[in-house]
């Protein structure tokens, strides 16, 4: 049976704007300069630790970043339900696909984020994030993880940046983007996307094209 492993930022839930506050919560600690919802979309999508480097200031050294990681972590966990919300259509969308097929969520956020955003929002998808015993994307450990504890053996992969991209291919799977994310059709076909979903009422539709085209 093919399975659907979903991406969450940009691809689920809409978290640009706690992301931005907690970014800038964490410049504002180390007295560096905020940054803007958009600097903070281009930023996201490979990490916390990749989000922070490119919202520092470029000579930031390793160890400042590192205790802005280790303030970052806690205090994003415990504000990453403020002005997240679904996408349009999304919670609709996965109730059907999940009648039909296996359903995971694998993201670069930090596991304790990724876990009570997904407790709230997609109650029994099982979910996965970065952690120590699991490297974050491209990597394919995660998938490969959430595919284990699915017992299945090939999937569709549904992410918004070119990360995701990247880590379908390592994977060795399918990648359908969506648009509705953190990055546009001309860059996600640079990263090699083929596979394009421009609205969530389109998804499992554009999902059934490629698992029977396979």
């Amino acid at each position: 049976m093919t399975g659907i492993l979903f991406d969450l930022d940009g691809t689920l839930l809409d978290t640009l704007e706690d992301l931005r506050d907690a970014t800038n919560h964490v410049l504002r600690a180390f007295g560096c300069p905020e940054q803007s919802t958009e600097a903070v979309r281009r930023a996201v999508g490979n990490g916390a630790a990749n989000q922070l480097r490119c919202c520092f200031p470029e000579q930031t050294d390793a160890e400042i970043l590192q205790k802005a990681l280790d303030l970052y972590k806690p205090y994003y966990t415990n504000h990453c339900q403020i002005r997240t919300a679904p996408y349009a259509g999304v919670l609709e969308r996965l109730k059907k696909l999940q009648e039909k097929y296996p359903v995971a969520i694998v993201s670069n956020k930090p596991d304790s984020a990724v876990k009570a955003l997904c407790a709230d929002f997609f109650p029994g998808i099982y979910a996965l994030g970065e952690g120590d015993a699991c490297p974050r994307k491209p990597a394919a450990d995660m998938v490969f993880a959430a595919m284990k504890e699915l017992n299945i053996d090939q999937c569709i992969y549904v992410g918004d940046t070119e990360v995701d991209v990247l880590t379908a291919k390592n994977a060795g799977m399918p990648c359908l983007c969506v648009l509705w994310g953190f990055r546009d059709k001309e860059e996600l076909e640079v990263a090699g996307g083929v596979h394009f979903c421009e609205t969530t009422d389109r998804l499992q539709d554009k999902i059934e094209e490629m698992i029977h085209g396979q």
